[in-house]
């Protein structure tokens, strides 16, 4: 290969030759206006639903009764599964919900949980998330996509990097309470943001349109024309 300039390839993104593709929603995030028009932005990239089925007790918990809340952190660990357990708990008590929580490497749920909890080990979001009333995260971006996708109301509990922006972009878009951050995670916070979540009708109904955009697009296919159009026209130019 030639030798490259000091920026090599980082000074031609975004143009005819580099092409810049956002696996993101416009509805979600804006594109800015100063973009170059080879800077794309297709839509979230979703993978395909692979053909599975829930366990029983899983499918029979969520049949039981009000649709429940997700609350799970994915790869994010704590300190005090224990204590992150118990607020978690209380805050479900307080504001009257039910709950499924997701052990990730948090290891949440790891103790005696009353009837109306239920702990899972794994679960795709793709189906699990569209038959929950609202889902607590860590909002990382993929898990935020989800969500939104799956039109139901969305609170974020950043613990480092983006999902702090995450969090801020759905509570900007009505689309979710305002985040709390972990380390300032408390029962107090946790219920009040659980009631406003499940209970505000026009939050609600914002994330419902949301989530109808969202699965209105095709970011996967619009993505693949675009690199199409890139290698057609890289033939033709002899490049």
């Amino acid at each position: 290969l030639p030798r490259q300039s000091f920026w090599g390839y980082f000074g031609e993104a975004g143009t005819a030759r580099l092409p810049i593709l956002n696996g993101f929603s416009t509805h979600v995030v804006p594109r800015p206006p100063d973009w170059r028009e080879d800077v794309h932005v297709t839509g979230y990239w979703f993978p395909e639903e692979a053909d599975w089925q829930p366990p029983d007790d899983l499918r029979a918990f969520i049949e039981a009764g009000s649709p429940p809340v997700f609350i799970g952190f994915g790869s994010m660990s704590v300190s005090d599964p224990e204590g992150t357990t118990a607020v978690i708990l209380e805050a479900l008590k307080q504001s009257g919900l039910r709950g499924i929580l997701h052990a990730g490497w948090a290891g949440i749920g790891n103790d005696d949980l009353p009837d109306n909890i239920l702990k899972i080990d794994y679960a795709p979001y793709g189906w699990l998330f569209p038959q929950m009333a609202a889902v607590v995260h860590h909002g990382g971006s993929g898990t935020v996509a989800l969500g939104l996708r799956a039109g139901v109301p969305s609170l974020i509990v950043p613990f480092l990097f983006d999902q702090f922006y995450w969090g801020r972009r759905v509570f900007t878009l009505g689309v979710g309470p305002k985040p709390i951050p972990f380390r300032k995670l408390s029962v107090a916070r946790l219920a009040e943001a659980l009631t406003v979540a499940t209970t505000d009708r026009l939050m609600r109904e914002r994330a419902v349109v949301l989530g109808e955009k969202i699965r209105a697009e095709n970011g996967v296919k619009k993505a693949v024309a675009i690199i199409s159009r890139h290698l057609a026209a890289d033939d033709v130019g002899g490049r």
